[in-house]
């Protein structure tokens, strides 16, 4: 009997060590660190395509006292754009390209009664515009403002002189391209790792141009015509595909 008591007591003893073992304090789990979510990056090269409005507008005088105006209604415009951001923190710098066709198939100016000759109007269709310009602009991660400049390029039909009244008309000049000065702004958004969206408004200022009418085309005896305060602004949407140069 006193043995069977033993043998009881010892393993009553074995079975508490092992539950206290069982009891001892586990180690705290690890700390929950929640995913950091990548902030969006500008850096890299895109390429993408827009659509959009453009207005035009023309001022012609000439050297014998005469003056046409024109304001031309919206028309259609759309084309691509190519070109290369790079960011630093917040502030990102870049370069652009773009090529943009215009449905400007009726811009023509006034016309202007010349006593005793008949009633003449200019015309000069813009058939596209190409612009070369840097952007700089502010990130706020996947958003972007910038403001642009630089030049651009607008292919014109050449210039035509009318006489309205007889139907005559002459061409006064061969030149089928000026240049002038481009600014511009936008707002871009990233909506995907590498798609952005963009609405972007753009000021093309051009030069003057000089054209002088030939003999035999009234009123001509060396006139001079003058175009002036001529400029393209557009207001466009568009999308881009950026090739980031960082994960």
């Amino acid at each position: 009997m006193v043995r069977l008591l033993g043998v009881l007591c010892a393993l009553i003893g074995i079975s508490g060590a092992a539950l206290a073992a069982d009891l001892r304090p586990r180690p705290a789990p690890a700390p929950y660190i929640p995913a950091v979510v990548p902030v969006y990056n500008w850096t890299g090269f895109y390429i993408g395509g827009n659509v959009g409005a453009a207005w035009t507008q023309i001022h012609v005088s000439d050297s014998l006292g005469n003056s046409w105006s024109n304001s031309q209604q919206a028309v259609f415009a759309g084309g691509g754009q190519v070109g290369a951001n790079y960011q630093i923190n917040w502030f990102v710098v870049g370069v652009e390209a773009a090529f943009d066709w215009l449905a400007n198939n009726h811009n023509s100016t006034n016309t202007v009664l010349v006593p005793a000759v008949g009633s003449f109007q200019l015309s000069a269709n813009d058939r596209w515009m190409t612009t070369l310009a840097a952007r700089v602009g502010v990130a706020a991660d996947n958003w972007l403002f910038y403001a642009k400049g630089g030049g651009g390029w607008v292919g014109v039909n050449n210039p035509t002189l009318t006489n309205v009244s007889t139907s005559n008309s002459i061409s006064l000049s061969n030149s089928n391209s000026t240049t002038g000065w481009l600014a511009g702004a936008g707002v871009e958004w990233g909506f995907a790792p590498n798609w952005t969206a963009k609405l972007e408004y753009d000021f093309l200022g051009l030069n003057d141009s000089n054209f002088t009418v030939p003999v035999g085309f009234a009123p001509s005896i060396g006139n001079v015509v003058t175009t002036h305060d001529v400029h393209v602004q557009t207001a466009t949407v568009g999308i881009n595909y950026l090739f980031n140069w960082h994960p």
